[in-house]
């Protein structure tokens, strides 16, 4: 059973849910010339509710008829299984070590159709070498064959480079910031941090903001 915080499913008609599903039109949008395919959502800080965000914008992806793929990538501390109620021992890091896993990748099925989600998997000891490296442009290539959108989890963009490198390789990033309790100094910094690899910056989504101003883009 998914995590009662996915708002767009648990309260479809809110403006929350309408919110994210403005933000899914604007990136499918943003640029004809780029499209993007592959995304990726990260933060500032652990408590900033990036992967919520992503889960609740995959939902979002899914039922305006695209295929998605949800992939937790932050091998570091992982919440998508927790927050789709799926089993983890077989996920991304897998496909890091079993060629049979690229063209045949451990996607789970969620309850939202169109929506499959690639969790973490077991916990490596050197995820940065693991996500910077050219096995990920290999599964990136293979998930991108096999969906319409594929979504990327990682842990904040100040806490490991993870971030960096895996942005380095999709389409575009989206930073998650938590109305109320991340610093202003610390989203500057995670958006330099960003740029100064040239990852391309498409927005931001701002959580926990009052009324119905909870996604901003």
């Amino acid at each position: 059973m998914a995590n009662s915080n996915l708002i767009t499913l648990a309260q479809p008609r809110s403006a929350a849910a309408e919110a994210y599903r403005s933000l899914r039109t604007n990136l499918m949008f943003s640029s004809v010339e780029a499209p993007i395919r592959t995304l990726l959502v990260t933060s500032a800080a652990r408590d900033d509710q990036k992967s919520i965000t992503l889960a609740n914008l995959a939902v979002t992806f899914a039922q305006g008829g695209n295929k998605t793929i949800l992939v937790d990538a932050d091998l570091r501390q992982p919440q998508q299984h927790d927050i789709w109620g799926l089993k983890s021992s077989r996920g991304l890091s897998g496909m890091m070590l079993d060629d049979a896993a690229i063209t045949d990748p451990p996607a789970q099925t969620s309850e939202v159709d169109n929506l499959q989600i690639v969790t973490a998997g077991e916990l490596p000891p050197n995820p940065a070498d693991l996500l910077g490296g050219k096995r990920m442009d290999a599964i990136i290539a293979a998930l991108t064959q096999q969906a319409d959108y594929v979504l990327f989890d990682s842990p904040p963009i100040l806490a490991a480079t993870d971030a960096a490198l895996l942005g380095i390789k999709l389409d575009g990033a989206l930073l998650a910031i938590r109305a109320g309790d991340t610093r202003r100094d610390h989203t500057a910094q995670a958006r330099q941090a960003l740029e100064r690899v040239h990852v391309r910056i498409v927005g931001a989504v701002l959580t926990n903001a009052p009324r119905e101003n909870r996604v901003a883009y």
